[in-house]
């Protein structure tokens, strides 16, 4: 039961505006006399103390008590999302969690607490004798899990990461106050709030903003702008008790810096206007404010502008660029393909040219001027593949101690410049113009150009840290960093000025440097309501931007919830299930269901899944399904070739985007090494192996080349198919299949059939009337046939398809 011992120790205490709040005790207070507190700052105040009413905690966490003998479980309607349209249960430890669907007893009804239109539920306390976890969820008559709210103080992960409420024992709402001060309070001052009286030795607690604290923003533009006669300096510190900009004009002459007070603005902005245009200049922040386990200021510390055009290193300091000097002019137009038609490879800068076969320095194997050149080869890789899009892995600065240091790049430091170890010339901010080359090369070779972003952390040193920890970051309770990247630090993008700082750095990333799209790293804590801003923001600029998330974290997966945004996803689905039906264990269902795009829980069209099976991350797609010792793939036998065959055979006739990862087509083998963010000598293209392997290489090439073709269109999508368009034979209960495209005509006369066996024995499917249609064979699972063959008809036994032991096949008809 709820219970009702007194306790007068402080556990929480917030402010909601500047001059009012909430005081959370760490139990229910059951006596008629109110407490007494003091806040203490550079002053001492007497706060103005009054009950909240129950209905408010219930509001925010899920549930209340009333006289210790009910319990209410409560949800707003505004966090239902607007296509549920259902029956919503409460389930939880005490009643079975999801098995309370279609059981009335469980069913929220319509009311109001509050003035705030709720679904509820009401019952005695006694539901929850015998339950040590008291933890619960609201779940929809169709099976969906509704999030709890991310601001609720009752928040709980179970054992499999997933976010419930818990019903606090002693806390069933009369544990908190609100409070009021006569002046409005100073978000630079630390302040505590403490009891007058109290049993307790510690009954103070720090006080925090709250959410009208992450909503304050600034609408004028951030950065250090240089124009023709003055520089303005701009900063948001919303707790800075002062901010000071070093400027300097050598870069050995750091210790020398001139520092000048920026002036504080009203919307938390801090502010200089220098009357000189200063161009080619360096500079540091420095903040102040006040210290607690909320506060991560330092006096002292260099700080790089997290709006800098450009920076020297992870360290800083930034450049002063005036964006009229730095702009490239008659740059060549480009024309961003529909998703639906483009094959993207996954690429890393420096793996892709640390081998490359043209001559060029030692420095410019380094970085962009290296790529540049090796673009502009007439025996570019990429372009011998046949692929449309380049992802590069992050080229946003990032956290390399040294430029020569090989580094994934997921760690990023600043989000608007370049990695100036990717440039030549680091102290004069190269790489900004030679990244812009870099882009141009590959639109003149009919490449669009994805980056691979990191919104969700930052690495080291963490410069929004020292600029606002409280603000940028989300916080366990007591101050320390969330850590659901498994970096170390997960950012709070739902605070209003760091969703800004993501949008001005990708609008930045779109119109001053003209990339295509992007891929959001982890962007399950970015969040779907963030990233629905995101979009509109960028597609206001760029109707045809490319936006690509990888949907989960450590924290939980929100491909479903992606379906009615305007992103694509990565699907792990996919690539899970691809790996293992080329093994013969994949199921009839799986077969079906990924071929046709991931539709309805995946993808609510068909290029909202980007379908691949492998990635950067953890192994190759050859050190996992080869059959050699320790995972590795170096020496591939000849069923990992048949298998990598079938593979690349049903990513090209798959619904959605398809990705490959650089050298996934000449069995690029990291010797069975899982992660290799740190290593550049197995992560470089040994471009040998194109000779090697130049087989599989011209059949990854040749089956671009049909998804591409007039032929592809069958497949390139840009809605969800007709009911009947495709039609799908198995063989027995095995998951070797056959499949027509158009098989209703929906798309005219032209039809494609297409079989693949995943076993090591033969395959006899059932074709029925599909069989004596006059099919011309384009490809089978060792070549693919220029022009395609009528010699290599259908091997029918009987009425059913002929396929060998891990053998695919490729049919086409102009008409019916």
């Amino acid at each position: 039961m709820i219970s009702t011992k007194q306790t007068i120790q402080i556990s929480r205490a917030v402010l909601q505006t500047l001059s009012s709040g909430r005081i959370e005790l760490a139990a229910d207070w059951n006596e008629e006399i109110l407490p007494s507190f003091i806040l203490k700052g550079e002053k001492d105040h007497f706060l103005e103390v009054s009950p909240s009413d129950p209905h408010e905690f219930g509001l925010e966490n899920g549930f209340f008590g009333i006289d210790g003998k009910v319990i209410c479980f409560c949800l707003c309607l505004d966090r239902i999302p607007e296509e549920i349209d259902e029956a919503i249960y409460v389930g939880g430890s005490f009643n079975r969690w999801g098995d309370v669907i279609g059981q009335p007893e469980w069913e929220l009804e319509k009311g109001e607490l509050h003035g705030v239109d709720v679904l509820f539920w009401k019952g005695p306390i006694e539901i929850l004798e015998g339950d040590s976890l008291k933890q619960f969820k609201f779940i929809t008559a169709s099976g969906q899990w509704l999030e709890a709210s991310e601001d609720a103080t009752n928040l709980v992960l179970d054992s499999d990461g997933n976010r419930n409420h818990q019903i606090l024992e002693d806390c069933s709402g009369r544990h908190w106050f609100s409070f009021t001060v006569r002046e409005k309070l100073d978000l630079s001052i630390n302040y505590r709030v403490d009891l007058t009286v109290s049993s307790e030795k510690d009954s103070s607690v720090i006080l925090r903003p709250g959410k009208f604290f992450y909503e304050l923003k600034s609408d004028l533009e951030m950065g250090a702008m240089a124009s023709t006669e003055k520089t303005v300096f701009r900063l948001f510190a919303p707790r800075a008790k002062w901010v000071k900009v070093g400027l300097f004009e050598k870069l050995e002459d750091s210790q020398l810096a001139e520092w000048h007070e920026l002036k504080r603005l009203e919307d938390g902005a801090w502010e200089l206007v220098f009357p000189k245009n200063l161009h080619g200049q360096f500079y540091w922040y420095r903040v102040d404010g006040p210290g607690n386990e909320f506060g991560h200021f330092d006096g002292e510390k260099n700080i790089l502008d997290p709006y800098a055009l450009a920076t020297v290193s992870r360290e800083g300091p930034g450049i002063i660029l005036d964006r009229e000097q730095i702009t490239k002019r008659g740059r060549p137009p480009f024309k961003t393909p529909f998703w639906q038609d483009l094959v993207i490879a996954e690429a890393h800068v420096r793996d892709l040219i640390a081998e490359a076969p043209i001559k060029m320095s030692e420095d410019e194997r380094y970085g962009f001027s290296g790529l540049k050149k090796w673009i502009q080869s007439p025996v570019f890789y990429p372009g011998k593949l046949g692929v449309n899009a380049i992802e590069l892995q992050p080229v946003q600065a990032f956290d390399r101690q040294e430029g020569d240091d090989y580094h994934w790049g997921y760690m990023p430091v600043n989000y608007f410049s370049p990695d100036g170890g990717y440039g030549l010339d680091p102290s004069r901010g190269s790489a900004v113009m030679e990244f812009q080359e870099v882009v141009d090369a590959l639109h003149e070779r009919g490449f669009s150009v994805i980056l691979d972003v990191v919104y969700n952390h930052v690495g080291e040193p963490n410069h929004l840290l020292f600029i606002d920890k409280l603000y940028y970051f989300e916080l366990e309770a007591n101050g320390d960093l969330k850590n659901w990247s498994g970096c170390g630090n997960d950012l709070r993008c739902r605070s209003a000025m760091c969703r800004r700082l993501m949008i001005d750095s990708l609008l930045h990333f779109i119109r001053f440097y003209r990339v295509d799209g992007f891929r959001f790293d982890l962007a399950e804590l970015i969040g779907v309501e963030v990233l629905q801003e995101v979009e509109e923001a960028l597609k206001a600029a760029c109707p045809e931007v490319v936006l690509i998330a990888e949907p989960w974290s450590f924290k939980g997966h929100i491909a479903k919830e992606l379906r009615k945004t305007g992103f694509a996803s990565w699907n792990d689905f996919y690539r899970d299930f691809l790996r293992t039906f080329v093994g013969g264990q994949g199921d009839r269902r799986g077969a079906e269901y990924f071929l046709k795009g991931s539709p309805v829980y995946f993808a609510s069209w068909p290029a909202q899944t980007v379908n691949y099976v492998e990635s950067h991350d953890d192994e190759v797609w050859i050190d996992i399904i080869t059959e050699n010792e320790g995972k590795d793939g170096s020496f591939p036998t000849f069923s990992d070739m048949r298998r990598t065959h079938l593979m690349v055979a049903y990513l090209m006739m798959s619904l959605g985007v398809p990705m490959l990862h650089a050298g996934q087509d000449f069995l690029s083998s990291k010797q069975g090494v899982h992660n290799t963010y740190l290593r550049g000598d197995l992560n470089a293209l040994d471009y040998k192996r194109l000779l090697q392997f130049s087989g599989t290489h011209a059949y990854f090439s040749n089956w671009i080349k049909f998804r591409l073709s007039g032929w592809g269109e069958l497949i390139r999508l840009y809605s969800s198919p007709s009911e009947g368009y495709f039609s799908f034979s198995f063989e027995g209960e095995e998951s070797s299949f056959a499949v027509i495209y158009n098989a209703d005509g929906s798309l005219g006369k032209r039809r494609l059939l297409f079989a693949v066996n995943p076993y090591e024995k033969d395959a006899y499917i059932p074709l029925g009337d599909w069989k004596d249609m006059g099919w011309q064979q384009i490809a089978d699972s060792e070549v693919f046939l220029t022009g395609g063959s009528k010699d290599l008809t259908l091997s029918i036994r009987g009425d059913n398809l002929y396929l060998p032991p891990l053998g695919c096949g490729l049919w086409v008809i102009d008409s019916v």
